[in-house]
């Protein structure tokens, strides 16, 4: 029997309040939210899941809990981006707008994609350094279903 997709997610950031207000303030417009908090399995701290209730959201949670520690690197091993797909051009614009008004680093600001047409994308760096795409396509490539 095949996988029925991914659920959830977990980043370890090292600043949780900080985390938790990055990407609701970028995410929650596109209708990302709070969805449920628990105590770790530890049972140390909590764990904070965003998602949305929304017809048609395909994604499962994105977790946030606070780190033991360290860094994350960029194209270090670990997670090398996260994506969010929007409907609109107009929506991923708004995301770089938003992710300049909080002084988020923009690693690409919105263009297409100059392999795959009609792929249009914002890439932004999180506050621990998780690269965060924004992004909407035409239908017809790979990830429409």
């Amino acid at each position: 029997m095949p996988t029925r997709g991914i659920q959830h997610i977990d980043l370890a950031v090292s600043d949780f309040d900080r985390s938790l207000a990055f990407y609701l303030d970028l995410l929650g417009p596109l209708g990302l939210k709070e969805m449920a908090r628990f105590p770790t399995y530890r049972g140390t701290e909590e764990v904070v899941y965003l998602g949305s209730d929304a017809p048609g959201y395909t994604f499962g949670w994105l977790g946030l809990r606070p780190a033991d520690g360290g860094e994350h690197r960029y194209y270090d091993v670990g997670v090398e981006h996260i994506a969010f797909e929007v409907e609109t051009r107009e929506e991923v614009d708004e995301a770089h707008r938003r992710s300049v008004e909080m002084s988020a680093k923009v690693h690409h600001p919105p263009e297409e994609d100059s392999d795959i047409k009609g792929y249009y994308a914002v890439f932004v760096f999180d506050p621990d350094g998780f690269r965060i795409e924004v992004f909407c396509q035409d239908s017809g490539y790979l990830g429409n279903r």
